[in-house]
């Protein structure tokens, strides 16, 4: 099969989401061909079975869709097939978080032992909240030992751990990490982790296409990942998988919650608050800014710098972190960014609110995060010189 299907690239244009400026819906194939440009020779050389990207400019959504969900049953991808978001998944996991402190369900200055007993006193008890959720609690590890693998042995896991540092001087990207403040979060608002992003979160950003759990009704639109060695595969259940990368979803979603991350005006004042709480800096790492679940970098940003933001170093060494104090929301242009992946998946997420410019790119291969960054910036760079 080849790697890439012109004949099912396409382009669908949306109504304004915000004012229109300089690029207008008859545009589409100029942006298609600068997303072809980039998209076509990532999936050749890596052998993507199929890819769901959108961009957003100035307000206007345009979808190009590439090669096939399941080889197996030649199925195009679409603006609607569920993809597994893999660590964007921390995105909206922090999102949540941020509207149970707007509630007044939580505060992230809280410490985990207020609401899991067990854990008052422990080394855990000294980090905050806003320290587990940007991964600063002190070097929890990328991944939960193979021995844990029950949900009642994850209290004690966090009790008996030991800290590397003290909280808030590294930043030592975590899934245990993330995961414990998303399980928090569900305890504080009395409520499944699951129950509360598909309820909850979900319709109140107009996620209609989004979900921890697929139902049967959707699972038709749940696309195939594919290993290295081309195999279909999907995620496999494990602990604090709902919370640090459960979520799937279709690049029609993920593309509305880009243009709602740049015009959170547009939501109504409690989840405007906590989208907005989403993009304030916590902690400095190098380039990079930590916030929750969204990691963002002075605009412009040179590819390289990007690169190594987005690096092995970055995801799985202990780098230094310097607090913000107090923190702060960005003070000029900014682009903000996640990648995610699963055994099947591979994606990436950014955008730059001030240049009113997005992309969502979703492939049911784990592709290497710096071909997908490469093509990413690539096509941001170029939508950016177009629309002075």
């Amino acid at each position: 099969m080849t790697i890439l299907n012109r004949s099912l690239a396409i382009a669908l244009v949306s109504t304004c989401f915000l004012p229109c400026t300089s690029w207008a819906a008859d545009d589409s194939a100029r942006i298609r061909a600068i997303v072809d440009n980039a998209i076509g020779p990532v999936m050749a050389e890596h052998d993507v079975p199929g890819m769901a990207v959108a961009v957003t400019v100035d307000g206007r959504s345009y979808f190009f869709n590439y090669g096939v969900a399941s080889r197996e049953k030649n199925t195009p991808v679409s603006e609607a097939t569920l993809f597994e978001l893999g660590s964007v998944s921390k995105t909206l996991t922090g999102t949540l978080a941020a509207y149970a402190q707007v509630l007044g369900k939580l505060s992230l200055t809280d410490h985990p032992g207020k609401y899991i007993p067990q854990l008052r006193g422990s080394p855990i008890d000294k980090a905050s909240l806003i320290n587990i959720g940007t991964y600063t609690a002190g070097g929890l590890p990328q991944q939960f030992p193979d021995e844990i693998s029950k949900d009642d042995q994850i209290n004690a896991y966090f009790r008996d751990w030991k800290p590397d540092a003290a909280a808030g001087t590294q930043r030592t990207y975590s899934n245990p990490s993330i995961g414990l403040l998303g399980h928090i979060t569900s305890l504080a608002l009395k409520r499944d982790f699951a129950d509360a992003m598909e309820t909850a979160l979900f319709p109140q950003l107009g996620l209609r296409h989004s979900y921890i759990r697929v139902p049967d009704g959707a699972k038709a639109d749940y696309a195939w990942g594919y290993s290295k060695s081309n195999k279909p595969i999907r995620v496999n259940p494990d602990v604090f998988d709902d919370e640090a990368y459960g979520v799937k979803s279709s690049s029609a979603d993920m593309i509305r919650f880009v243009q709602l991350n740049i015009a959170p005006s547009r939501l109504e004042a409690p989840m405007r608050r906590a989208v907005e709480a989403t993009h304030v800096g916590h902690f400095r790492v190098g380039d990079m800014v930590q916030g929750l679940g969204w990691e963002q970098y002075a605009y412009p940003i040179a590819l390289d710098r990007l690169l190594a933001g987005n690096s092995r170093i970055m995801s799985s060494e202990p780098n230094a972190a310097q607090p913000l104090t107090p923190p702060e929301a960005p003070s000029g242009p900014t682009l903000f960014n996640k990648t995610g992946s699963t055994g099947g998946f591979g994606n990436y997420v950014a955008f730059v609110p001030a240049e009113k410019i997005g992309i969502v790119m979703l492939a049911n291969k784990s592709l290497p995060g710096p071909a997908r960054i490469k093509a990413a910036h690539a096509i941001l760079e170029q939508l950016v010189e177009k629309n002075p």
